[in-house]
């Protein structure tokens, strides 16, 4: 992954998000992803969603990053699940409104990437 390709996404602004809203595209998945490879499509209950687990070498650190992804979602009015667990975090982001992916999502994604940088 480039710096330069995630900062692409890491410097826009979650724009509001309505029902109506469109999911992404299976060729925009593709083109995102590739953006922010460390990043896993999963699907739940038939919603997709982008996972990953950062690793820490322990709790209070692990800790600090979930607090840090807390005061991400809340500056950008989007809200994942985090996991913390004894040296990991693993960060999901959805758009619970549309019940899928939107481009946020790959944003934010992006976005908690830079804070563990």
């Amino acid at each position: 992954m480039t710096v330069q390709s995630n900062n692409k996404l890491a410097s826009q602004v979650c724009e509001a998000c309505h029902v109506d809203a469109p999911k992404v595209s299976d060729e925009e998945l593709k083109e995102l992803i590739g953006l922010i490879p460390d990043w896993v499509p999963q699907v739940r209950d038939n919603v997709m969603m982008l996972e990953r687990e950062y690793k820490f070498k322990n709790y209070k650190l692990a800790w600090a990053f979930a607090n840090k992804v807390s005061e991400l979602a809340e500056s950008e009015f989007h809200h994942p699940s985090i996991l913390l667990e004894w040296g990991k975090v693993t960060v999901t982001w959805w758009t619970h409104s549309i019940g899928g992916l939107h481009k946020n999502d790959f944003i934010c994604a992006a976005k908690t990437d830079q804070l563990g940088d």
